[in-house]
């Protein structure tokens, strides 16, 4: 008995210790490229190159030359613009394409499915042209609007899959009491389904205002002009002639990308939680 429980205690501590060991590991390779930029960003000499130096001095001199001496200021305006508006579009469509798949039996409901995956499956650099093409029979090259419908379209195969398999996992008999309480399609969608589905909801705005900071291909071939264009394309032109690099102002302009980010995250961290005991009474 003694040895069991001796085998017990032994195998849990190696498995919490090469846990930890793993989460450690983890955390600083995610961390260590994270803190160069950083640093980079703060480095009061011109880098030609990321890198890590303890005994550097500090400035705030290339947030400043950032502001006045480039377009950075509107880049980020640019962005967060198309950020914001792909993220309500998009997370509209996705939760009711999502729910609509999930809890209704339809013509065509399984074909579209595998329509979506279908179109899931065509990398965005075999689009490409077709996007160019249809954005110059719409007048819509250069234009937020129409990079914006790019992001959204793009996102809705995948997260249409996402969110009806979050809609799955929510019991149906919670629908069949609100009926038989004389509760319509609407009101079981808001006030039983949209609250316990908070969680994934909220994920699917993270990762579609995320979208427009980390994309460069899609707006550097669909935006021309320099004011224009978004922060990722913007600041590709710091570090687009290999004779003359500011990874300096590259670093400090790319430490800022990340503030909306985190500021959304926590906002929405709250409904990671909250979204799966919310709406499973009935009121």
């Amino acid at each position: 008995m003694r040895r069991l429980l001796r085998n017990q205690k032994s195998n849990k501590f190696f498995g919490r210790f090469f846990t930890y060991l793993f989460l450690i590991v983890l955390s600083i390779i995610i961390l260590y490229p994270l803190f160069i930029t950083a640093q980079s960003a703060f480095n009061v000499s011109n880098l030609a190159a990321f890198t890590l130096d303890w005994h550097m001095q500090w400035t705030l001199d290339n947030f400043r030359q950032l502001f006045s001496q480039t377009l950075y200021l509107t880049w980020f305006k640019n962005t967060i613009i198309i950020a914001i508006s792909t993220m309500i579009i998009q997370v509209i469509i996705v939760t009711l394409a999502g729910y609509t798949y999930s809890r209704y039996r339809f013509k065509g409901r399984k074909n579209g499915l595998i329509f979506f995956l279908i179109i899931q499956m065509v990398p965005t650099m075999a689009a490409l042209t077709a996007f160019f093409v249809l954005g110059l029979i719409i007048n819509g090259l250069d234009q937020y609007w129409y990079l914006t419908l790019v992001y959204v379209g793009g996102g809705i195969p995948m997260n249409t899959w996402l969110m009806k398999g979050y809609f799955d996992t929510i019991p149906r008999d919670l629908d069949e009491s609100a009926r038989i309480d004389g509760a319509g399609h609407l009101r079981i969608l808001c006030q039983i389904n949209l609250p316990l589905a908070m969680p994934m909801i909220a994920v699917q705005a993270l990762w579609a205002f995320m979208g427009p900071f980390g994309d460069y291909l899609l707006a550097a071939f669909l935006l021309r002009t320099p004011s224009n264009l978004t922060v990722a394309v913007g600041l590709q032109q710091f570090i687009a002639n290999p004779t003359n690099q500011n990874i300096s102002l590259f670093a400090a302009g790319s430490f800022l990308i990340s503030i909306p980010i985190v500021v959304l995250f926590f906002f929405l961290q709250r409904y990671f939680q909250s979204g799966l005991t919310a709406g499973g009474t009935k009121g």
